[in-house]
């Protein structure tokens, strides 16, 4: 198996929004914010090789919207997955499979490109899979979180007969996290406080245990349990998310990997008198 990171380049959100209650004096030090109050947020993407398949996990923005969409947003240092992947010799064509966190657009972005008035899959070859309770959470969102979900990134995902939905059992646990299994080197837990069905794939190498954060978790800055985003629909629920995967990111000896760190691609955990952070961080080997 051989894991790669998919740089596609750096956004802006507002700091208060992704640090919810947290006060801006604090978290201002690790992610220092602007003199508009944004804070500079990564698209880290993950490329799984496993045996024959070719897995890239989420596609970051993409480039398709106009311009006063992206006048939000501010993207900068921006790479397209196509000049990305071509730095690895690997083509678009050769990916056969996407696997999608969620369907949020900075997720799913990268996932449709399109040319002249038609969207098209970037990756012609590829399975694209989510979480059946995702997909139907897009197709009808609340109000709230009507905003993430666009039409252009998502309906086109099924014109294409090339999704595939990832049935979810029930569960109801207080001691653990879901986990469902994607390939023999893959599963995925499935959290529920940020949106609906959104997985964190979790890779078995050779070494040891990657687990690939999403939004649980999009950066160091938010180990600490109670510094939950603004945008997560549930944030008690992300709560105990948080804590649940943390202790078990910690006892087995976890690596994180991020995807909206500016700074930091991944790292270990250590515990300490103010509860679980920081070991060390460090990027993927080349």
């Amino acid at each position: 198996m051989q894991l790669y990171s998919i740089s596609t380049g750096k956004f802006k959100l507002d700091g208060g929004a992704m640090f919810g209650v947290v006060p801006k004096s604090i978290w201002n030090r690790s992610n220092p914010a602007d003199e508009n109050n944004l804070c500079t947020w990564a698209l880290r993407c993950l490329l799984v090789i496993e045996g024959e398949r070719k897995i890239l996990i989420d596609t970051g923005m993409g480039n398709k919207q106009d311009a006063k969409f992206f006048s939000h947003y501010h993207p900068h240092e921006t790479v397209s997955l196509q000049v990305a992947l071509s730095k690895l010799n690997i083509s678009t064509t050769d990916i056969t499979d996407v696997l999608l966190t969620h369907l949020h657009f900075d997720h799913v972005g990268g996932a449709i490109n399109k040319e002249g008035e038609t969207l098209i899959p970037a990756f012609p070859n590829a399975t694209y899979w989510v979480s059946e309770p995702q997909w139907e959470l897009a197709l009808n969102p609340n109000k709230r979180e009507r905003a993430s979900f666009l039409k252009e990134n998502i309906l086109p995902l099924k014109e294409t007969g090339k999704l595939k939905l990832i049935s979810i059992p029930p569960y109801k646990s207080e001691t653990s996290l879901q986990e469902i299994y994607f390939s023999p080197s893959i599963s995925c837990y499935v959290v529920n406080g940020h949106t609906q069905g959104m997985l964190l794939p979790k890779i078995q190498t050779q070494t040891g245990t990657i687990v690939y954060m999403a939004d649980l978790l999009p950066s160091v800055g938010h180990l600490p349990i109670p510094y939950v985003m603004g945008y997560d629909m549930q944030p008690l629920v992300t709560l105990n998310e948080k804590e649940l995967f943390l202790n078990d990111a910690l006892k087995n000896n976890y690596t994180l990997f991020f995807e909206h760190d500016p700074e930091n691609e991944c790292c270990n955990l250590q515990l300490t008198e103010k509860g679980i952070r920081v070991l060390d961080t460090f990027a993927l080997p080349n």
